[in-house]
């Protein structure tokens, strides 16, 4: 009603509708209120516990980045914040949060990105409180993307941490240079800061095995956690699901993920910027082959970026998101006895967790163990813990919680089953027959599939619109006789473009693998097998730069393999280089002899051609492959290289090569 039919009423004047109407009116509107909140509720309701969006971030998300505010609403006092490039630090943070349950201390993971990291002044005003940091060291020591932020913040900030309880446990592979350097450098600058140490700085080593790492760290990190706060354990672990299951039997076809990274239809309707949540999807234009016999395989591959508007630069890397094997996939759901086309959501238990699902839901199983899961790689030993408690078998249940275990029979046990025998998820099922676990169960516990990054292998000066891979195909025999394919090549090796057009989710990730920015500057190429893929890049960008007449400094590229006959690649195009002068060609074949040459054995013999390039002219020296052996041993040979021929001590010799490092003079791309 109005205003004026309000006055009409109270003063007394005839009013427009009568008493009868106005009950009507008033059963009417009753009536109607009723049909509709009746008609609303129940879905309302239904959708409050199972409805599930698209893993896109709400700006509700975006703003509300308070983990203060989530700790205190939920009565929580631990959180553990995670530095990730690959998922194994997330993973492990989301164990310790788990875990916590058992102490007393109710937890939450959290990714510093999508914090405010300035709140950790406030969370000394919390009971019991405690920040745990699992932080992967990525790159040339640098922090992951998500944890660069906040690095920044303790790196170059004075804030007064007086009263914050924090522990460290840093992810690295010590056959890199740069072993564990943010882990170490966070966990001494909160000291620094005013923090209070609860524990030890744990130190996982990807070398090695990072999962027994982590395990003997946190056994230990635990009870000095009680001893702290005073607190006791519950006692015995109790298994706890992290998410609950949803299957949906009603879910409109266009709201189901098919493969996507994040946004939905993100595949179908291109649009950048493309970056690692959202792939482009480019056409491959060429896969031939590049070795000439042996029973090896390596792939030059020619991507069709055009339309992208993503960008690159000779040393950069490609990253592809791969799918897995339908036959490991078919067997999977087989040996879990489920109808692989049923459609679920995953749901997170933690309400006030930014991560409302492991991965993008809902899906089908074929699609969460085709595009989201790693179902190729070797499980840690807290996914057979999991995995015991589906066995009807005791023996088997047993089996499989020894290997979970940390005694040193457990741990061996694991390291000769499961990783010297290259077990995967379904190895590990064929071989327990009494394992049955349920399908959504084992969604959960399996990590997410990464993308796979590939150094780019031309010049964008002469290549702008197409990106091009050089890749080994991986196939080897276990020793339990199976044969274990790598997930990406296997991918790769079958799309053929002749057969028609084949594209490949993909985006650049910039690198600091470099060229000189002035072209004189001379430079020194170590790159065997693969490892030369940056290399050509290189030399095709000095080639490009003397066709424009300019001055380009000495190029020098030392190239291995096992053969020339069958696996020197690219020989042809590194011969043209050479003949038009670009190039100077140092190789060393392995096999073509009785005795091995490698290119180390090269580097030792130029030694006065080393140090003239570097000492006395200031060149620049890369080095891409192998970072266990080959690239320890290249560096060792600069270092006796420069005591030698620039008459240098050991330390100042190494010490050289750390200058040599900060003056990007000395850059690896190296991998284990």
């Amino acid at each position: 009603m109005t205003d004026e039919k309000i006055e009409n009423v109270v003063s007394g004047e005839e009013p427009f509708l009568g008493a009868l109407d106005i009950a009507l009116l008033v059963i009417l509107i009753a009536g109607g209120t009723w049909y509709f909140t009746r008609n609303r509720t129940k879905p309302e309701e239904q959708g409050r516990t199972y409805s599930i969006q698209p893993t896109t971030v709400s700006t509700a998300a975006v703003t509300e980045n308070s983990f203060i505010k989530k700790l205190k609403a939920s009565g929580r006092s631990l959180v553990v914040f995670y530095g990730s490039q690959t998922g194994t630090a997330e993973e492990f943070a989301g164990r310790l949060a788990k875990e916590g349950i058992r102490y007393r201390l109710k937890g939450m993971v959290a990714d510093p990105e999508e914090c405010d990291m300035e709140e950790l002044l406030q969370l000394k005003d919390i009971a019991n409180s405690l920040a745990v940091f699992c932080l992967a060291t990525y790159g040339e020591g640098d922090p992951t993307d998500n944890a660069m932020e906040f690095y920044e913040w303790i790196t170059n900030g004075d804030a007064d941490l007086t009263g914050l309880n924090y522990a460290v446990f840093g992810l690295g592979n010590k056959t890199y240079e740069h072993y564990n350097k943010v882990a170490i450098y966070v966990d001494k600058r909160l000291e620094e800061l005013g923090a209070t140490r609860v524990f030890e700085l744990g130190l996982g080593d990807d070398d090695a095995n990072i999962e027994d790492d982590f395990i003997t760290w946190k056994d230990r990190f635990w009870p000095a956690v009680c001893d702290n706060f005073g607190i006791e354990g519950s006692g015995e672990e109790v298994l706890i699901r992290q998410f609950r299951l949803l299957e949906h039997n009603d879910v409109q076809l266009d709201r189901i993920y098919t493969g996507e990274v994040a946004r939905l239809h993100s595949l179908q309707n291109q649009r950048p910027p493309f970056d690692a949540k959202n792939p482009f999807l480019a056409p491959i234009l060429i896969n031939r082959e590049l070795h000439k016999g042996g029973n090896r395989s390596c792939m030059h591959i020619e991507l069709d970026i055009e339309g992208s508007k993503m960008r690159y630069d000779a040393g950069d890397h490609v990253a592809m998101y791969p799918i897995n094997d339908k036959d490991l996939v078919e067997k999977l759901g087989l040996l879990c006895n489920a109808d692989l086309d049923l459609v679920f959501s995953l749901i997170n238990t933690d309400t006030d967790s930014s991560k409302k699902h492991p991965f993008p839901c809902p899906t089908t199983y074929r699609t969460a163990l085709t595009h989201y899961l790693e179902i190729a790689a070797i499980p840690r030993t807290h996914i057979l813990k999991e995995l015991a408690e589906y066995c009807s078998d005791e023996n088997d249940k047993q089996f499989l919680r020894s290997m979970a275990s940390i005694t040193p029979e457990g741990k061996e046990k694991y390291q000769s089953w499961v990783q010297d025998a290259c077990r995967n998820i379904v190895h590990i099922l064929e071989d327990i027959s009494s394992c049955k676990p349920s399908i959504d169960h084992v969604c959960e516990l399996l990590p997410r599939l990464q993308p796979r990054y590939y150094s780019i292998s031309s010049s964008s000066k002469l290549y702008p619109t197409k990106v091009h891979i050089t890749a080994v195909l991986v196939q080897y025999k276990t020793p339990t006789g199976r044969l274990n394919k790598g997930v990406a090549t296997t991918y790769l090796k079958a799309k053929n473009p002749e057969e028609g057009e084949v594209k490949v989710p993909v985006f650049i990730r910039k690198s600091q693998f470099r060229l000189p920015t002035k072209p004189e500057i001379p430079i020194v190429m170590v790159g065997p097998g693969t490892g030369v893929a940056p290399f050509r890049g290189f030399i095709q960008e000095r080639q490009h730069l003397r066709d424009e007449g300019k001055q380009v400094g000495e190029s020098i590229l030392y190239f291995g393999c096992r053969k020339k006959s069958e696996d020197f690649i690219y020989e042809e195009e590194l011969g043209e280089y050479v003949e038009k002068g670009t190039l100077t060609l140092k190789t060393a074949f392995s096999r073509d002899q009785e005795k091995k040459i490698y290119v180390t054995h090269l580097l030792e013999q130029d030694a006065d051609l080393l140090w003239r390039v570097l000492g006395e002219n200031n060149g620049h020296f890369y080095i891409c492959g192998d970072a266990k052996n080959m690239a320890v041993d290249v560096r060792n040979i600069l270092v006796k290289i420069l005591k030698t021929k620039g008459n240098m001590s050991e330390p100042d010799a190494v010490q050289y090569l750390k200058k040599m490092e900060a003056q990007k003079r000395y850059s690896a791309d190296v991998w284990s």
